[in-house]
């Protein structure tokens, strides 16, 4: 083989290179082959087919391969089998037919099994699971120039359940759509009609607002047609949201980032949070002090008859404390409040004495935007996280094998009680606390929320009697305690206002009996009747100064100076909004639905877009969301607008209740519209939203590393790219030391997700280390960085 090149492909090089050295030889089945090792990297190599030098060499005996055994089936399995497999393929293809008497179509399989377990026999329940059509996710699906009309696809992982009920629909005699009783619910009728081609003569709507025997039995007694004004009203939000959110998200990423978007609702919960922060950074504190006086009964010992007053006048002038009037405070500093704290030891007398009573009339029942905002505030829920707990308990929890809803529709504005319920409550109070606790007449309440037009019940359990006591073994530990609230809250609006004692002290003080010239305020309540309080504390009803001893005080009674108390303070700035709050301002504003406000409230936190961070329970905004927010108002004036936005909810109210039509709202709303988009497309600037981390490029030593936002998330990479394709994975460090591996390899905690979003804790090593918790462990060590090892360096000062 001397003078002939043979090459082979190495499989270490990735490349064919040339073979060194190569012997022909024989594979075991006498096929021809060449073998030796790379020029380049000394490895094995081999190469077929015949040479010169295989002339040389005898040719081996050709080995006939072993015959596979096969193995053996019977015939009769192999049929059955066959068999099978060509049933299963049938039954996929074509669904067995069978008639139906009466169909029903809800929209969650847990709300199919409550329904089918009060219609028993004749009735087939089916859930669509959500929505079966909708605009498409990759195009506008409005045609602007068609008088707004829309187009729906049905989602590739609806087209099974479509083919379902699109087959159970044709052999059905009757069909009930007992979707949710508000617009979305209607819509969801609307397309499920269009989507499985249904016959109208056999489609009939039922509506109830709670999953109990009766309120079944009820709504499909009265069944009605589909309410297309609703239908409407949902499809020209829907359009709106569209419009505004493709075009302007469109213009975002291209003026931007990727991976930004904008909406008609988000974008103001945005900008309410963006602008208190902006209150914030712009307040300035204002100093002022306080003087309360430590007084007692002249001739008593000891501290047990002390009590506190606060000095609120001086020469009849009111003081100013906390500027909130405008004015600046009077006694804003040390220096103005020295010459009265010398003033005050002198004799002190009680002027007045007001003695009365006061009433607290207990809470209305939950509607949408205050169960989020109670369960924020007692239970630490999330908005999002209320209204799936809620969603369970009115879909229906398995009462001794039979699942009953324990609660009536939770997306509702309305106050409104039935007569049914307001007997139970009262029946039930009546039995358990007595006819003091009951009020004569039944308690009506108003809803104060801008534009409420839901007329559903207020949120309630479906029956008092399942007391929650009853309930807890039926109901996990966080179905549990949002029952118990709801419950408490609903019994407690049907009980009897909580009395209170009341009394105000005011005393005179100065150095002689005729000059006078300080007035100072006590007062206080203690509980005389709780009332509602009896079952629904809410943390707000402590008695003020109950065991005070001014309660013993007379007119005319000389004090006894113990003790002075100056307090400096500064004035605060408002606080930043949590979800409760900002859910609180959407509904005051009127903005929004009771559907839409945990929705935005978590769409505006979400990771992907980076608008907000969560501080504890602190709404922050990022640099991003003040981005946004700012070219967003600058741009589109009207539609950042809070009395734009209300304004727009309230034409929704009047498509759905017939007075307006809806394509010539959208027709008013999209001209100007279009004319700022155009404008802005024209005039707002690129923005360079550059984040850098801080640290160089390992890979070229020239770039800085920044965080790029991606198809799936945040990552780091080198600002040097496309001449540095540096990359790394974009880790929310914590500071802390990995417990398993921090000291020897230096592993730090990162935070981190799973695929349904939950937040766990794990080491930036992995797979290398698999350390991982819920919960941070306590007593983990931090991490020493040049910024904490100055700060602790001693000051030069």
């Amino acid at each position: 083989m001397s003078g002939e090149k043979l090459q082979a492909y190495c499989m270490k090089c990735k490349a064919k290179r040339d073979m060194h050295d190569p012997q022909a030889v024989y594979t075991r089945t006498g096929t021809p082959a060449s073998k030796g090792t790379c020029a380049e990297c000394g490895t094995v190599i081999f190469r077929m087919g015949n040479t010169e030098a295989h002339a040389q060499l005898p040719k081996p005996a050709k080995i006939e391969k072993p015959a596979r055994k096969k193995k053996a089936v019977k015939k009769k399995t192999a049929r059955k089998t066959k068999a099978k497999t060509k049933a299963k393929t049938k039954a996929r293809r074509k669904p067995a037919r069978k008639n139906i008497d009466k169909l029903v179509i809800v929209e969650s399989p847990a709300k199919a099994r409550s329904i089918g377990g009060f219609l028993g026999q004749g009735y087939t329940v089916m859930s669509s699971v959500g929505h079966v059509r909708d605009l498409s996710r990759y195009a506008l699906s409005v045609d602007v120039e068609n008088d707004f009309e829309p187009k729906y696809t049905v989602p590739k992982d609806k087209r099974t359940v479509v083919k379902e009920l699109k087959t159970a629909a044709q052999n059905a005699k009757e069909i009930f759509l007992a979707t949710d009783p508000d617009r979305e619910g209607e819509a969801i009728a609307w397309h499920l009609v269009a989507a499985a081609d249904m016959p109208l003569d056999s489609v009939k709507r039922v509506i109830f607002h709670e999953i109990t025997d009766a309120a079944v039995a009820e709504a499909f007694s009265q069944p009605r047609g589909i309410n297309m004004d609703l239908v409407n009203a949902q499809q020209a939000r829907r359009i709106i949201d569209r419009l505004v959110g493709y075009k302007v998200s469109n213009l975002l990423r291209y003026k931007a980032r990727r991976g930004l978007t904008a909406g008609r609702v988000q974008s103001i919960a945005l900008r309410l949070v963006v602008e208190r922060e902006k209150e914030i950074e712009a307040f300035v504190p204002v100093e002022y002090w306080t003087i309360d006086c430590r007084l007692a009964q002249q001739n008593l010992n000891g501290r047990q008859g002390e009590f506190t007053a606060q000095l609120v006048k001086i020469n009849d002038v009111n003081i100013i404390y906390k500027a909130d009037s405008g004015e600046d405070p009077m006694l804003d500093s040390a220096a103005a409040i020295l010459p009265h704290l010398r003033l005050l030891d002198c004799v002190f007398t009680v002027d007045s004495i007001k003695r009365g009573t006061r009433q607290r009339r207990p809470s209305p029942p939950f509607t949408t935007s205050t169960l989020q905002q109670e369960a924020s505030r007692q239970l630490g829920f999330s908005a999002r996280r209320t209204m799936q707990i809620a969603q369970q308990l009115y879909e229906g929890i398995d009462l001794s094998g039979k699942s009953v809803g324990l609660i009536t529709y939770m997306r509702t504005d309305s106050l409104q009680v039935s007569g049914q319920a307001q007997a139970e409550a009262r029946d039930y109070v009546h039995k358990n606390f007595g006819e003091r606790y009951t009020p004569k007449k039944p308690p009506r309440y108003k809803t104060k929320a801008k534009g409420a037009q839901e007329a559903h019940e207020a949120i309630r359990p479906t029956s008092v009697m399942r007391s929650p006591s009853l309930m807890k073994a039926r109901l996990n530990t966080a179905q549990f305690r949002l029952y118990q609230l709801i419950w408490r809250r609903f019994v407690a609006s049907q009980m009897s206002s909580a009395v209170y004692d009341t009394i105000r002290v005011e005393i005179k003080a100065g150095p002689t009996e005729s000059s006078r010239p300080y007035l100072l305020r006590t007062a206080g309540s203690k509980l005389k009747f709780p009332g509602f309080l009896a079952i629904y504390g809410d943390g707000r009803d402590d008695d003020e100064n109950e065991g005070q001893a001014f309660w013993g005080l007379a007119r005319g009674t000389r004090l006894d100076l113990r003790g002075l108390i100056n307090g400096k303070h500064f004035t605060q700035p408002p606080p930043r909004y949590t979800e409760a709050t900002l859910v609180k301002t959407l509904e005051e504003h009127g903005i929004g639905r009771p559907s839409t406000y945990a929705p935005t409230v978590t769409l505006i936190q979400s990771p992907d877009r980076d608008y907000i961070h969560r501080n504890g329970r602190q709404l922050v905004p990022t640099a991003t969301g003040r981005l946004v927010s700012d070219l967003l108002s600058e741009y589109f004036t009207e539609e950042m607008n809070y009395t734009f936005t209300a304004r727009m909810e309230d034409q929704l109210d009047g498509i759905s209740e017939g007075k307006t039509d809806w394509r010539p709202m959208l027709d008013e709303f999209y001209q100007p519209f279009e004319k700022r988009l155009l404008h802005a497309q024209e005039n707002m600037p690129k923005q360079n939203l550059v984040e850098y981390v801080g640290r160089g490029c390992p890979s070229c030593h020239q770039g800085q590393l920044v965080i790029k936002h991606g198809r799936y998330g945040k990552f780091i990479a080198c600002d040097n790219y496309p001449e540095c394709r540096h990359t790394e994975p974009f880790l929310k460090r914590k500071g802390l030391l990995c417990p398993e591996c921090g000291r020897e390899q230096r592993g730090e905690i990162v935070e981190r997700r799973t695929r349904k979003g939950r937040i766990f804790y794990g080491c930036n090593r992995y797979p290398d280390c698999e350390f991982s918790a819920w919960k941070l462990p306590k007593g983990l060590v931090k991490i020493k960085t040049a910024a904490s090892e100055k700060s602790k360096e001693p000051s030069m000062s």
